[in-house]
């Protein structure tokens, strides 16, 4: 029984490597760029197109480059690139246990960008982060604690506009209620919660594992959108991302929050870059509804949603936080935009919530994205990260790309 679960678990992934869900549901007119592993050449920036995935190194040898090029969207579609090969076996390939080195996978899209995340960016994940801080990261308190909580300040702050003076007025009402967090003072206040997710080069793509730390007893996805912006702070593209949360160590401190982050396989984005385009903007990032499923060995599945049109923060103010006068990105960076996903559903034993289990596939979909497929293991059991900026800059000039 126990091997039927997992092999229904595994087909759904592998469902989530075909074109017919990684892909968006208007594919025919997006433009998408993508990063596959060669074997021989390493690290290659793709065009991913109805007929394969296509060489983009000669428009630019790093896709940190490629989003400085002016007419961005034009340039993709108008480079005579190479085709390396069709894109059904490159993403089938993408699965983590069935790699033929022959056949080229995909990587995260991105490479040289920082890696940033905008946290505290929904209501319903603002409060989960006071439950967070307020039950010391233990999951058996943490039902007690939001009963308590929500039943002082309520589960309705949509309204509250960040920064804003009714939001210092609820601000002196909370303190005098002695239930104030540093939480709720980046989620209504005037100043954004900005971090570094991970390292540049660090963050896996579609079909990977994604880690979660040995230590961790309660820990969660959080599906976002993740902005692409160059070094100018124009926001050129957008694709899927899951935040990979350990809710036991933040919530014991967040002064633990890189611990809680930035873990071995611990940031996942894909499965493409969607470039703006005629057809595809910041308008209709503002929409997007994104849908996440996790599906565990035991038989145990989970479904949430979040949708953009709940931040509290629109995702330009996130991107203006970001960069500016005070704080330069000059390889462009990538923007978690926060998720309202928070999960409270019971897993192991009532009142103790959701945590991940080892082996879990986790999908983030959204239809203007595809699908970001990826299953649970261990930090220290999944693929370990050796390839770095030196070795892409070692394989772009062994190429010939760089100038």
């Amino acid at each position: 029984m126990q091997s039927g679960l997992c092999g229904h678990r595994e087909s759904e992934m592998r469902e989530d490597l075909q074109p017919a869900r990684a892909l968006p549901a208007d594919f025919a007119r997006a433009t998408l760029v993508g990063r596959v592993w060669v074997e021989g050449e390493g690290a290659v920036l793709v065009r991913v197109d109805t007929d394969g995935v296509h060489d983009l190194s000669r428009l630019a040898p790093t896709a940190s480059e490629l989003l400085e090029l002016a007419q961005l969207a034009r340039s993709i579609r108008g480079h005579a690139a190479r085709r390396i090969a069709p894109l059904a076996e490159v993403l089938a390939n993408s699965h983590a246990d069935a790699r033929d080195k022959a056949v080229p996978w995909f990587l995260a899209p991105c490479d040289l960008q920082a890696i940033k995340a905008a946290g505290v960016t929904f209501v319903a994940s603002m409060l989960e982060r006071v439950i967070e801080e307020q039950a010391r990261g233990d999951a058996r308190k943490a039902h007690e604690v939001r009963k308590a909580i929500v039943a002082v300040i309520g589960d309705d702050l949509a309204r509250i506009e960040p920064g804003s003076p009714e939001a210092l007025r609820l601000k002196e009402v909370l303190i005098a209620q002695r239930v104030w967090s540093q939480y709720l003072e980046v989620g209504i206040g005037p100043d954004a919660e900005v971090f570094t997710k991970s390292q540049p080069m660090s963050a896996v793509g579609t079909g990977a594992e994604i880690g979660i730390h040995p230590q961790s007893e309660w820990n969660n996805p959080e599906p976002e959108v993740v902005l692409a912006v160059n070094s100018r702070g124009e926001v050129v593209g957008a694709t899927l991302g899951n935040d990979v949360n350990l809710r036991d160590f933040e919530g014991r401190s967040a002064l633990l929050l890189g611990k809680a982050k930035d873990n071995n396989s611990s940031c996942a984005i894909g499965p493409f870059i969607r470039v703006f385009d005629e057809h595809f903007g910041i308008d209709r990032v503002r929409e997007c509804e994104l849908a996440v499923r996790v599906a565990g060995s035991e038989g145990f599945t989970m479904s949430g949603a979040s949708s953009l049109r709940a931040i509290s923060r629109d995702p330009l103010d996130l991107v203006a936080q970001t960069i500016g006068p005070n704080h330069a990105y000059p390889d462009g960076f990538m923007l978690f935009l926060g998720t309202m996903f928070a999960p409270t559903q019971d897993r192991f034993a009532t009142g103790k919530g959701f945590t991940h289990a080892l082996g879990d596939v986790v999908t983030v979909f959204a239809p203007e994205f595809g699908a970001l497929a990826n299953r649970v293991n261990h930090s220290d059991k999944a693929a370990p990260w050796t390839y770095g900026t030196a070795a892409l800059m070692r394989d772009l000039a062994r190429r010939g790309l760089l100038k």
